[in-house]
């Protein structure tokens, strides 16, 4: 570590699924980070570690990597690509110097390549632009660069930021080049030395003042069984060797001064220990107990703060809190609200995008996120950490500014074939959503573009998804408050099946059942009183008795053993179950099963509470 002269701290940003983390999987490949027998060689994703995040397919932490190429260090971001992590994005940022943008040839720029370019440039980041994925059958790289253009235009404060580099690649296959290939074929001699050759031109060398007294702010915590706490950063200025001792700094209020027990850095994957790290790198420190993201670390004889650390609002809340069902205690390992609430505050210390408060009306509490997908994520890894959780359905948080109640607006931008263009257009008109454009697309397909509130918004996901028959990309970009809209009908779907009895669900009452809608559950579920098991046909909620047996008699029928036909019934993920729940519905969420139901759950109590209303 001593004798590097160069460190480049870049992240990679872009919308999802533009390639992001295949690029860094081929980056970690061709400087040789792993041995050729290691099993990472043949390994996608490689950055992917958490198990959701294999799982849907997509980053939602972010994360940092190293590689070595002609002995300039380059330290890599690893950025989420979906708008609901953009806390993810806002807080790592400041570690680097530059930016790859990443752009899919034939998409091209869509909403969370806005968000992140524009983020990127009010930090003054040197940008590389890289059209990803030329090789596909629909590329169509010359827009799209045209498109990114227009896009730099609207967002850049400076003529600086307009001048940046451009590279074609097929991240996938580890190439890169400056110039556009007249025919790509995958057996072309190339790879990602343009890529690398573009890093170390354009972005700044991170090994500045040296001499200056050491600061480094505290972008991201992680954690060591062996030496508890660790705080990550980039080293600003200066120093810090390991022994030495460090201050922490809020706003220029020293909160206490620490010994640097261990220090690490980052070596492809692996996270190793050196005695010194210098300006520039990024690192983890060891000896500090109580800290949190956006405090500064610095030299004792010079406590000055850097600037914290700053993410937009959330949009979206639910209430959590603990299960209240009859089948509470049967299925996790954590069911108290104490217990919840000392899960939820860990979680607070890393997700900035993450508010979380006390509801003063009951045990449990509001966690506000940035859209609905965020606290999903939450709220599914609590449940793989055997949590049982009651989750209200999702709320839209409303502000006032100048005397005026606002509420959040987004840009929505679809991309569906043209044969399902009335069902687009009638559901956004239903739900006051205003058309900002409609282009045709290759593919027979067109998209749309609207400005539509959260309100409004809301549950429309699973709509889209089920009326194109799963062929809608749908993709949002926050835009800001503004004033309140008028509300779209209290009801966007029908009501409820909702089971009258407990016990287990037979085929017979199962049947009588399916008759009246469509079920959620199949033979032999244990149900309680107020637990929703389907959707009805009605708009109303109609109340069924799925555990109902046939009675049975001592004449036998010509046809009584011919099987009862039952539908498949239908399953919900947590994401769609939150969007489908109503105002008078809570999700009970259990390390095994995913229910809804209603919060009163006594029928006659229920039927009362109605009446009322």
């Amino acid at each position: 570590m001593d004798t590097l002269t160069q460190i480049k701290n870049i992240a990679i940003i872009a919308h999802v699924d533009h390639g992001k983390t295949t690029l860094v999987d081929a980056m970690l490949k061709q400087t040789h980070t792993f041995r050729g027998n290691q099993k990472e060689m043949g390994e996608t994703l490689i950055m992917d570690s958490n198990d959701l995040e294999k799982e849907k397919g997509i980053t939602i932490l972010s994360k940092n990597t190293s590689v070595f190429f002609n002995d300039v260090k380059i330290n890599i971001i690893d950025t989420p690509g979906h708008a609901d992590f953009g806390g993810e994005v806002e807080r790592v940022l400041n570690m680097a110097s530059g930016a790859i943008l990443l752009v899919d040839a034939a998409e091209g720029p869509l909403p969370q390549t806005k968000f992140v370019l524009k983020k990127a440039l009010e930090l003054k980041l040197k940008i590389i632009l890289v059209i990803n994925k030329i090789d596909k059958k629909d590329a169509r790289p010359l827009e799209v660069l045209y498109e990114v253009e227009n896009l730099f235009l609207e967002l850049a404060h400076d003529e600086h930021a307009l001048h940046f580099a451009t590279l074609f690649a097929v991240g996938r296959d580890g190439k890169a080049f400056w110039e556009l290939p007249d025919h790509y074929k995958s057996d072309m001699q190339s790879d990602l030395k343009p890529l690398f050759d573009a890093i170390i031109k354009e972005v700044p060398n991170a090994i500045q003042n040296e001499d200056e007294p050491f600061q480094m702010l505290i972008s991201t915590l992680d954690y060591d069984l062996h030496v508890g706490k660790l705080c990550i950063g980039k080293v600003t200025r200066g120093k810090i060797s390991k022994g030495d001792m460090a201050c922490l700094v809020d706003e220029n209020k020293v909160l206490g001064s620490y010994r640097v027990q261990k220090l690490y850095t980052s070596e492809g994957l692996n996270r190793i220990e050196i005695e010194t790290a210098t300006t520039g790198d990024i690192v983890a420190v060891a000896g500090i107990a109580q800290l949190t993201i956006g405090q500064t670390l610095t030299d004792p004889e010079n406590p000055v703060s850097l600037p914290k650390i700053t993410v937009e609002d959330p949009t979206i809340r639910v209430t959590v809190g603990p299960n209240t069902s009859p089948f509470l205690g049967r299925e996790g390992k954590f069911c108290s609200s104490a217990q919840i609430k000392d899960r939820l505050l860990r979680e607070k210390e890393t997700n900035l995008g993450l508010w979380i408060k006390q509801d003063p009306e009951s045990a449990n509490y509001i966690v506000s996120g940035r859209g609905e997908l965020h606290l999903a994520v939450l709220i599914e890894t609590m449940r793989r950490e055997g949590f049982e959780l009651q989750v209200s359905k999702p709320q839209v948080i409303y502000k006032t500014i100048d005397g005026k109640v606002c509420e959040p607006y987004e840009e929505v931008t679809i991309d569906i074939g043209n044969e399902y263009l009335g069902q687009i257009t009638e559901e956004f008109g239903k739900r006051r959503g205003e058309m900002v454009s409609m282009t045709g697309e290759p593919n027979n397909s067109t998209r749309f573009v609207y400005k539509i509130s959260s309100q409004n918004l809301l549950g429309i996901r699973n709509v889209l998804l089920t009326k194109t028959r799963g062929t809608a990309i749908f993709n949002t970009y926050f835009l800001g408050y503004f004033p309140k809209s008028e509300k779209i009908l209290e009801q966007t779907r029908n009501g409820a099946l909702v089971s009258i009895d407990a016990g287990n669900s037979l085929s017979y009452g199962l049947e009588n059942s399916q008759e009246r809608g469509t079920l959620f559950i199949g033979p032999g579920v244990p149900v309680y009183e107020g637990m929703v098991v389907g959707v009805s046909t009605r708009d109303k909620d109609i109340e069924v008795n799925v555990c109902k047996g046939k009675k049975q008699t001592n004449v036998r029928a010509s046809t009584s053993d011919i099987g009862i036909q039952l539908t498949p019934p239908t399953t919900l993920s947590l994401e769609q179950a939150l969007d489908f729940i109503n105002d008078d519905e809570v999700l009970e969420v259990t390390p095994k099963n995913i229910r809804m139901r209603k919060r009163i759950l006594d029928t006659t109590k229920r039927r009362v509470a109605s009446r009322k209303n």
